[in-house]
Parts: C-alpha cells; sequence; structure tokens
C-alpha cells in the first residue's frame, strides 16, 4: 500500500468554493456496497434509504473562530495562528505561520485587540504553545478557519457550521453534517430513525496532508472525542438488535470505532478520551453499518478511510462517477451515502 494509490486527478473548477443553499439540495451519490451500483439523488432524498430502527451518528462538534491575524512585537511582521485545542486557561496549541520565526519567547500582538500571545513551546510541524494575556476576547477576535482550497469569502459564517453544532472545540467543520436542515432531521426522526450526538472535535489532520510514502508510517493527529453513557448505551441495544448503524461523517466512524476497540465486543461504552484511531484498508469495522460523506482530498486520510469502508476499488470508481458527472467536491461540495 503507498500513499500515492490514494491520488487522482481533479478537473479545475470542481472544488466547490461556495455552498447549495437550501442546505440538502447538494446533490447525493448513493454507493451500494452490495452490488456496487450508484444511484444520483438529492441530498433530502436521504430520507428513501433509511428504515425505521436505524440509528443515525451525528458530530455536534461546533468550529471556533480560530484563525487569528497579528504582528509580531518587534518587527512588525505578520503573523498567524491557528488555534488547535485549549490546553489550561488561556494557554493553546496552536499552527503558527512563519513558523520559522516563531520560536520561543516571540511576543504577538493580536490585530483590534489589547490581547499579546507568547510562544512558550515549539512543536512539530507548525505547532506551537501559546500563552495568551486573555482569551476572553479571542473568540470574537478570530475569524472562521476555512480550508486553504476555498478562496470565496464567507457571508454567514453559520454556513461552515451544522444546524446541530453545540459543543465549541473544532478547527474544521464535520462537513457531512452541513447538508442537514432542521426540517429533514425532523423527517428523518418521524420515520422512526434515532438521532445520536456524539462529539470529536476536528484537529490538524484536516490542514495536513500525508507526506510519507507508506501511509502506515503516518501519524494521525488525536483529537478529543465524548459519547455519553446514553448514547452508548443506545449504541449497544442498537448492535445487539441488529439495527443499523449510520454515521454521518468520517468523524463519527473514528470516534465509534476507537470507542469499539476499548470496548467489550457487542457493547459500546461511554467514552471521553482521546481517538488516535488511524483507518486504512483491511480495517475490520465494529460499528459503522453505513455513512454518510463528502468527497475527499487525494492522499488524504479521509480518502483512506471511506476507502477501507467501501473497498478502494469501488470507491476509486465512485469518484470516477462524481467527476463525469461534474459533482462538488471537498467542504462545501456534495455528498455520498455508503450502504
Amino acid at each position: 500500500m503507498k500513499t500515492s494509490d490514494f491520488d487522482y486527478t481533479l478537473p479545475e473548477g470542481f472544488i466547490a468554493q461556495t455552498p447549495v443553499e437550501p442546505r440538502d439540495h447538494s446533490r447525493l451519490l448513493v454507493l451500494n456496497r452490495q452490488d456496487g451500483s450508484m444511484t444520483h439523488r438529492h441530498f433530502y432524498d436521504i430520507v428513501d434509504y433509511l428504515k425505521p430502527g436505524d440509528v443515525m451518528v451525528f458530530n455536534d462538534s461546533r468550529v471556533i473562530p480560530a484563525r487569528l491575524k497579528g504582528k509580531r512585537v518587534g518587527s512588525g511582521g505578520a503573523v498567524e495562528i491557528l488555534l488547535l485545542r485549549r490546553l489550561e486557561p488561556n494557554v493553546w496549541n496552536a499552527l503558527v505561520k512563519p513558523a520559522k520565526k516563531l520560536n520561543v519567547g516571540a511576543e504577538i500582538a493580536i490585530n483590534a485587540t489589547t490581547i499579546t500571545a507568547v510562544v512558550t513551546e515549539v512543536g512539530e510541524e507548525g505547532q506551537r504553545t501559546v500563552r495568551f494575556s486573555d482569551e476572553a476576547g479571542l473568540l470574537t477576535a478570530g475569524e472562521m478557519p476555512l480550508p486553504p482550497y476555498i478562496h470565496a469569502h464567507l457571508d454567514n459564517p453559520d454556513r461552515y457550521q451544522t444546524v446541530y453544532a453545540r459543543i465549541l472545540g473544532s478547527a474544521a467543520a464535520p462537513t457531512a453534517g452541513l447538508h442537514f436542515t432542521p426540517d429533514l432531521l425532523a423527517r428523518i426522526e418521524s420515520k422512526g430513525v434515532r438521532c445520536l450526538f456524539t462529539t470529536l472535535h476536528v484537529g490538524l489532520d484536516t490542514f495536513r496532508p500525508i507526506t510519507v510514502d507508506d501511509p502506515r508510517q503516518h501519524i494521525i493527529y488525536r483529537e478529543y472525542g465524548i459519547i455519553s453513557p446514553p448514547v452508548a448505551l443506545e449504541l449497544t441495544q442498537a448492535k445487539k438488535e441488529g439495527r443499523r448503524i449510520i454515521c454521518v461523517g468520517t468523524t463519527s466512524v473514528r470516534l465509534l470505532e476507537q470507542a469499539a476497540l476499548k470496548s467489550p465486543p457487542e457493547e459500546v461504552q461511554p467514552f471521553n478520551d482521546w481517538v488516535s484511531l488511524f483507518i486504512l484498508p483491511g480495517h475490520h469495522f465494529r460499528l459503522a453499518d453505513a455513512m454518510v460523506t463528502n468527497f475527499h482530498l487525494p492522499k488524504s486520510t479521509l480518502l483512506m478511510l471511506v476507502s477501507a469502508f467501501a473497498g478502494k476499488d469501488l470507491i476509486d470508481k465512485a469518484y470516477r462517477e462524481a467527476i463525469e458527472q461534474k459533482y462538488r467536491f471537498y467542504s462545501f461540495g456534495d455528498a455520498m451515502l455508503i450502504l
């Protein structure tokens, strides 16, 4: 297995720069793993593929306006800080630019505030531990951290949040959930589908490509996840009764599969811990029976995960079909339902 095995060419203009309105009017490619069939629908048609008793698992993490701009005290050079994880009051793990000039002791004045930041520790690949003079105003000073491939201005920052996002902590949106509307969720529940909410705070790997030839040598960035006791109990019951567990997004898949590794067979225990599971082809899925997902970047951990779930050949075929049918790709793009 090589990282290059997961490469593909995306024609220019296929990266969605703005979201579809309404949210649930994006396109939906329904991929059946049993017979390899592909059906083209709209996202609001997802209800047609759900059954009473199904369980849908969502990630309710909310994106923090984590992109801060400032100037280095002394030189006046421009600095960008991307908050990744709060370590303690006023102290954050962050990704900084230009990393080479921001070593221990470097002081940064955050634009349009009286807040200053000092680098206290140097990490790998541009990461720094940063102590702020006051974090109370950080979230109002920050900008929504849109992916680097989105160049259009986002007029409504809430459009990069799911409608059910509750718990602040992500550096990027769990984008498979961006297609759901309150009305669609109500239709899903009225069909007898149980909607469960877990939390996984999306972190650095969303922005970090795999640079090694062998993906098994890639160390995935840890993300913090939570499965509450009531949700764990419902997942356990669903699994024992043979009801489908449908994960909304790769984040939900990773969280559930990590929890399954730490639980007895046929049981899901409450989870409140770090998720470091890197899912590659060959992984045995213990909980996820179906998945809602967007179309992912070449050579990414997310593309590898969906290839593990559906089979690499079938995913390759589905991506070729999506390109042929002019689907929109990546965060604001269209979706796929893998059954």
